[in-house]
């Protein structure tokens, strides 16, 4: 059985992932099965997702995924790179033979060229010069890949599906993983442009959630665990700022005098941004001080496959991953005893992550959930066929 692999949040699961799902399964065959790696109950922005992750998982299920595999916060709540780097991984270990993925262009052989480039010396050499002009890195980084390949040539880059797409291809390639590679035009409004009548956007429905103006069961932001975020920076050192991940160019030591500066969470982020330090690098640096992660929290690779929720098709997916894929797979909380010291680590981790969450809702989470929430098990019945 083919397996397509897809990176998501679903922060949250909407019509336009719907009809990902549906167009990759359509390119594939009626017969492929659909695994995708998703973001935990932290993602990329630096932010809460607005609904637990299993509520998530559900809605994917619900929408044609047959399985979904977590992607733990020290990768979900970083750089386009890293961010990657571990969901592509993932997606290997479980022995997907597809990538697919949302893009603007739906052009494979330029992105694939970007990816290439951006693993190549030649962009290296030119980025190191400019990073010293202590402009912003994606800046740093763009204006690198049009010396190597062209202002045209990379102006994939400047699209932010298509950014994330290359940087896929480069973990893929990275990883010696060759997968088939099929890039879906993206459906629908843009990342912040609002309501489209048939495919709005993820931002604008979070937006709608947290408002009250559209129903959601607990909504989570970190804005409703301010209290909690401050505290916990305001008593931090010099030395656990220093910790923090891309901060050794100064922003960790700027962040910590916002922290005894600011009243509230946007004051302490117009603080800490700058021209060189943009906001999404800033929330992401605010919420692994908040969680207690440091650079060393993130292994070089995801120690374990962890099912978030799994429908029919799902389970001989999983049933072929326990046979070939070199990771552990926990489908119960209980099986992370079972694991080696660094995944006990990182389960740990999230476990305690999953408790700060709890923190950032408007009825608060009991803690412990992450030891005795099991996967999603969906199944379709005749009034869904």
């Amino acid at each position: 059985m083919r397996t397509a692999g897809i990176v998501a949040e679903y922060n949250p699961f909407h019509r336009g992932h719907a009809w990902h799902l549906a167009q990759t399964r359509e390119r594939l065959g009626e017969d492929a099965a659909l695994a995708v790696v998703m973001s935990g109950n932290f993602v990329q922005r630096g932010e809460c997702a607005v609904l637990d992750k299993h509520t998530r998982a559900r809605a994917a299920l619900e929408g044609g995924a047959d399985l979904v595999l977590e992607l733990p916060t020290v990768w979900a709540a970083s750089s386009a790179e890293h961010f990657a780097w571990g969901a592509v991984s993932l997606l290997r270990a479980a022995g997907a033979d597809a990538l697919s993925f949302g893009s603007e262009s739906g052009d494979v052989p330029a992105l694939l060229r970007a990816a290439r480039c951006l693993r190549s010396d030649r962009f290296r050499e030119a980025l190191r010069p400019l990073l010293a002009e202590t402009l912003p890195f994606p800046v740093c980084r763009q204006r690198a890949a049009e010396a190597v390949l062209g202002k045209e040539g990379a102006a994939c880059l400047t699209r932010p599906n298509d950014n994330l797409a290359a940087e896929y291809l480069k973990a893929a390639l990275a990883l010696d993983w060759i997968p088939e590679v099929i890039a879906v035009p993206r459906a629908g409004a843009g990342h912040d442009e609002g309501a489209h009548p048939e495919f709005p956007s993820a931002s604008f429905l979070r937006r709608r959630m947290l408002s009250g103006a559209a129903a959601a069961d607990n909504p989570a932001s970190l804005l409703a665990g301010e209290r909690a975020v401050l505290a916990r920076l305001r008593s931090m050192s010099p030395g656990a700022f220093d910790a923090l991940p891309d901060g050794r160019d100064g922003l960790s030591r700027r962040l910590g005098r916002a922290a005894g500066r600011a009243a509230g969470l946007e004051e302490l982020y117009e603080l800490a941004c700058t021209k060189q330090y943009p906001r999404a690098r800033v929330r992401r640096l605010v919420l692994w001080a908040f969680l207690g992660l440091t650079e060393a929290d993130r292994p070089e690779r995801p120690p374990y496959l962890r099912v978030l929720g799994l429908g029919p098709r799902g389970r001989e997916v999983l049933r072929e991953m326990k046979t070939r894929s070199p990771l552990p797979i926990l489908t119960k909380p209980a099986h992370a005893g079972r694991l080696d010291e660094a995944g006990r680590r990182l389960f740990g981790l999230e476990a305690r992550c999953t408790d700060l969450y709890g923190l950032c809702r408007p009825a608060v989470s009991p803690p412990g959930l992450e030891w005795t929430t099991g996967p999603v098990i969906w199944n379709k019945t005749e009034e869904d066929l």
